[in-house]
């Protein structure tokens, strides 16, 4: 959905997150919300009562109990009352939400936050419930080896090799050094990494996300409120999702129809981007979606680490279009793209386009 003239622009004027760590045993989801709230809206001098619509993303089947984001808002606080609403989904999706409701004009400024914890259970198992249930979840095929049959189909066509993947995770890994978030940082040579062992062929260790907890949140603001927060906002210019067939056998893995779609509805394709962040879990899948976004060799491509150095479940969507905003805001990038995806093997997509003001 591009933006036209005739409805407000809405930028994100303040992102924040947690340390992400492989076990948050000791803390609460509303504990580690709760520092990230207070810092992201301290950005912009504002509580959370201040915001005029507030949206998350968060999943019940991750936390094994119903409704489990209503204990979450602990965080928020419950008092006074707040226009509220929830996504089972990547936050990312709660973002394009509260993008939606501000464009309306029913909201000037959204809070917009999303969290995960993956560490009380066996993740592996966990998303088998995202499948088919008629076909494939009663199979129980776990994420990697998903993961590792779109590479290998992505090898079979020719469009990489496992070289060339153990070259995304050395970049992505090593570009985290500077990201005190991250989960992982820093890794050896790419032909280091190819002496290790196969975790589920053609993919190994450094070919797969970290599994860990943590938050982030953004807050949004509309036209001049925006301006008046922020000295650089991070205008979205276009944003939009799609997703493909439900049933992986119909699919071109090698392939993302429904990313490409996304960006060409976001505008992404009107003008070159400096800057992506793509959710990109595995090494495989950043080759799909690079080819899927026609992203020249110059583009700086995850320069945050990306999901390969911090993957919090429901959260590292989110966490993309906030590190594409951050870099917009201390004038890094000036025309950035994010993604953010859910699913098996790139499944559901959505492409947000940011930018600058003109200097």
């Amino acid at each position: 959905m591009p933006v036209t003239p005739d409805a407000p622009e809405v930028a994100i004027v303040a992102f924040g997150q947690s340390a992400h760590r492989r076990n948050t045993a000791d803390l609460s989801e509303v504990e580690m919300l709760l520092p990230v709230l207070t810092e992201t809206l301290g950005q912009v001098g504002l509580t959370a009562g201040e915001t005029d619509f507030t949206c998350s993303g968060s999943s019940d089947y991750l936390a094994g109990r119903a409704f489990s984001f209503t204990m979450a808002l602990d965080g928020v606080g419950a008092w006074p009352p707040i226009s509220e609403s929830h996504v089972e989904m990547d936050g990312a999706w709660a973002l394009y939400e509260a993008w939606v409701k501000l464009r309306t004009g029913e909201a000037e400024t959204a809070l917009v936050y999303s969290y995960g914890k993956s560490s009380p259970g066996e993740l592996r198992d966990v998303l088998t419930r995202q499948l088919d249930p008629y076909y494939l979840a009663p199979l129980w095929p776990d994420s990697v080896s998903l993961a590792a049959l779109q590479a290998q189909a992505l090898i079979d066509a020719g469009d990489t090799d496992e070289r060339a993947l153990a070259a995304v995770a050395a970049r992505s890994r090593t570009a985290a050094e500077d990201n005190p978030h991250a989960q992982l940082r820093g890794s050896g040579p790419p032909e280091r990494l190819l002496d290790a062992d196969y975790l589920v062929q053609p993919l190994r260790g450094h070919d797969a996300p970290p599994i860990g907890d943590g938050a982030a949140a953004v807050v949004l603001a509309a036209g001049d409120t925006a301006r008046r927060l922020c000295p650089r906002p991070a205008w979205i210019r276009g944003i939009d999702h799609r997703v493909e067939a439900h049933s992986l056998g119909v699919r071109d893995l090698t392939d993302s129809p429904s990313t490409r779609l996304a960006a060409e509805r976001a505008g992404a394709f009107d003008a070159p981007v400096d800057t992506a962040e793509l959710h990109a879990p595995f090494t495989s899948q950043e080759v799909v979606l690079r080819k899927a976004l026609r992203l020249a060799d110059d583009v700086a491509v995850n320069p945050s680490g990306g999901a390969l150095a911090a993957n919090p479940m429901m959260a590292a969507g989110l966490i993309r279009l906030g590190e594409a905003a951050a870099r917009i805001h201390r004038g890094a990038s000036r025309r950035a793209l994010a993604h953010a995806t859910s699913g098996p093997c790139l499944q559901q997509n959505l492409v947000a386009v940011l930018e600058g003001d003109p200097r």
